[in-house]
């Protein structure tokens, strides 16, 4: 329920700030910058939320600094560390697909892996703020970005069908 408030926000932001503007861009824009949003606004529910509400207690908890150690999980078998790192992986994914679509310039590799890095490292360094259960790990750091990479493979690989696609959308 405690999300629900996040939830609202976003949709007033969405409608107040983003909506009008990408609706002037084109169907296009709008289509694809809406996907992104919503994409990132469950992205924020899986990892963040509730937010507004845990706002008053972030200092209640002590920070637990992220954890260095890479794949220590796996290596000490400890938790469910394959579903982990493959949550991690999928859920980056469509970011690594859908940040070229959001552009107009061509997205060189690169630039998707800085991008779904500092996507990652700001949820890795919010979460223990937000929840003092949760923890921060250099290893979903390093999954997150392979899923931007798998995404903007993805994104290679289907580009002239969603050119094809974003054009008949553009000019319907």
């Amino acid at each position: 329920m405690k999300e629900l408030v996040d939830f609202v926000v976003l949709i007033i932001i969405y409608f107040w700030k983003f909506y009008k503007k990408w609706k002037e861009k084109g169907r296009d824009v709008l289509f694809i910058n809406t996907i992104m949003y919503i994409y990132l606004s469950f992205v924020l529910y899986f990892t963040l939320m509730p937010i507004l509400t845990s706002i008053p207690f972030i200092f209640n908890h002590p920070y637990d600094p992220m954890n260095l150690v890479p794949f220590v999980d796996i290596l000490n078998g400890r938790g469910d560390f394959i579903r982990q790192v493959g949550l991690n992986v999928i859920m980056t994914v469509p970011f690594g697909f859908l940040l070229p679509l959001t552009k107009k310039e061509n997205i060189k590799l690169l630039k998707v892996i800085f991008y779904t890095f500092l996507l990652s490292l700001g949820i890795e360094i919010l979460q223990p703020l937000i929840d003092g259960f949760r923890s921060s790990d250099i290893t979903d750091l390093i999954t997150n970005v392979l899923g931007g990479i798998i995404g903007y493979t993805i994104y290679l690989i289907l580009k002239p069908l969603t050119a094809k696609i974003l054009d008949y959308i553009k000019n319907r």
